[in-house]
């Protein structure tokens, strides 16, 4: 049997995933990190993107995050999230609008949002599209 380590995704509304895992991918500010059992202590800054929790027997469950803090302890890895979405919850079209609305800010530096907060919309709308498509390959095989 395939040794694993809990993980809790939790956002700042509710705990979206808590369960055994035998690896947690996740993009770190310096790069992609990958958690498995019995991984050495740390906390990093996580940036808008993906995580992928591989559960024991191989099933990989795809989130969308956007961005947060990932703490490794030695029986537990944790991902704070300030928003965070399972991909098969993902409503393709508002994300799509989100993200030409976000795009069509930043082209025209609209003082309706920051440029901040358009970049940051624009991230999590690539992530949850990224969740969504890998989600999409994963139920065709």
């Amino acid at each position: 049997m395939a040794s694993t380590i809990r993980c809790d995704i939790v956002s700042a509304e509710q705990e979206i995933f808590h369960g055994d895992a035998e690896l947690v991918v996740a993009t770190g500010e310096i790069g992609e990190l990958g958690i498995a059992p019995k991984h050495a202590p740390l906390i990093t800054r996580l940036k808008p993107g993906k995580v992928v929790v591989t559960l024991p027997g191989g099933e990989q469950l795809d989130f969308a995050i956007s961005g947060g803090i990932l703490e490794v302890q030695p029986t537990v890895v944790t991902v704070l999230a300030d928003t965070a979405v399972r991909a098969q919850d993902i409503d393709e079209a508002a994300v799509l609008a989100a993200k030409a609305e976000a795009e069509r800010i930043l082209s025209q530096k609209d003082p309706k949002m920051s440029m901040e907060e358009a970049q940051a919309q624009l991230a999590m709308s690539v992530a949850q599209l990224s969740a969504l498509e890998r989600l999409r390959k994963t139920l065709k095989h």
